[in-house]
């Protein structure tokens, strides 16, 4: 299969990389010095899957139309990717990557909604540096349509996929993309002080705030009466036990989760964007249940300083200390 994938960050690199080493014919769209990076020294993918540098065709927007196009831009860069490239998308199957519950939304505005499938990727990477990722751990790619059921469509494109990588098709893909983005409400406290994962949690009072903002997103997606789906090797029983137990318990397991994610050091998404410079996807993270709470006339105090905290980072280009933000939550 012909296959464009539109985003040349950590997912979209890894994603183009290995289907085109497993004999898909990939195209990898990114910005200007992303594709002359690529073009000069080749797609470098180091991590889990060991070292190799991948020789792929790269472009700065589609210029025909492919079968298959994979979305793996953040949230909030969907629409203008839709723009710059629509032209060459009418007749395609619209793959999303994103995380959050809003990218199937956004680009139903563009594309005709039968055309998209949604899904959410379990596997985790590192955007280093232009032409150069890490792979950190491996995960499921679950895939689903969000707005249609699924057909044949969907089970030919799961074949793809999974000649690299572990593919699941669901028929609740919307509910697990609404746990899968409570389970990312910790990309929120790295990006506020500017570690990795590990470091980041390796502090149990860092892993306590993790606890208090997950409670509080919880509480309102259950008030807003959204029903959670488990996620292959993630259930639903998980987050509400993580949510009922003792707060020091539960840091603590936090804490033995997250700092053993990857021997190499992982930094969540958002704090990838704000390390290049760029706007982060926290209004479609924490941002999320601020807005959800809105709706259903309650509050989310702690969701909505985190997401202000957030911007002020991205606004200054200056993280707090682990000091600041403890005193900020009263840990």
């Amino acid at each position: 299969m012909r296959i464009a994938v539109i985003g040349a960050g950590a997912i979209g690199s890894n994603v183009g990389a290995y289907l085109h080493k497993s004999g898909a014919e990939v195209t990898l769209i990114g910005r200007d010095s992303q594709i002359e990076a690529i073009k000069n020294h080749g797609l470098k993918v180091s991590g889990v899957r060991g070292e190799e540098t991948f020789q792929i065709n790269v472009d700065t927007r589609l210029r025909e139309e492919f079968p298959l196009v994979i979305f793996a831009t953040k949230t909030q860069d969907i629409s203008d990717a839709c723009c710059s490239n629509y032209d060459f998308l009418e007749h395609s199957i619209i793959l999303t990557t994103q995380n959050g519950v809003q990218a199937d939304n956004i680009i139903s505005g563009h594309i005709d909604k039968t055309k998209v499938i949604s899904s959410i990727v379990m596997f985790g990477a590192t955007y280093i540096k232009e032409a150069e990722i890490v792979f950190n751990f491996e995960g499921n790619w679950i895939i689903g349509k969000p707005f249609t059921s699924n057909d044949m469509i969907v089970e030919d494109i799961s074949k793809v996929l999974a000649k690299a990588f572990s593919v699941i098709v669901t028929d609740d893909i919307v509910g697990m993309k609404w746990l899968k983005l409570l389970i990312n409400f910790n990309n929120c406290i790295p990006a506020l002080v500017g570690k990795s994962m590990q470091e980041t949690f390796s502090n149990l009072d860092l892993c306590r705030l993790s606890i208090q903002i997950l409670k509080e997103g919880l509480n309102i997606v259950r008030r807003a009466k959204i029903d959670l789906v488990s996620l292959p090797d993630f259930p639903v029983d998980r987050i509400e036990g993580l949510a009922k137990m003792p707060e020091d318990q539960a840091a603590t397991i936090i804490n033995k989760t997250l700092t053993g994610l990857s021997k190499e050091p992982l930094y969540g998404s958002i704090l990838q964007s704000i390390m290049r410079k760029r706007k982060s996807e926290i209004d479609f993270i924490n941002g999320e249940v601020d807005v959800l709470s809105k709706q259903i006339g309650i509050r989310a105090p702690l969701n909505r300083r985190i997401v202000d905290l957030v911007n002020t980072v991205e606004q200054t280009g200056k993280f707090f200390t682990v000091d600041e933000v403890k005193k900020e939550f009263n840990l």
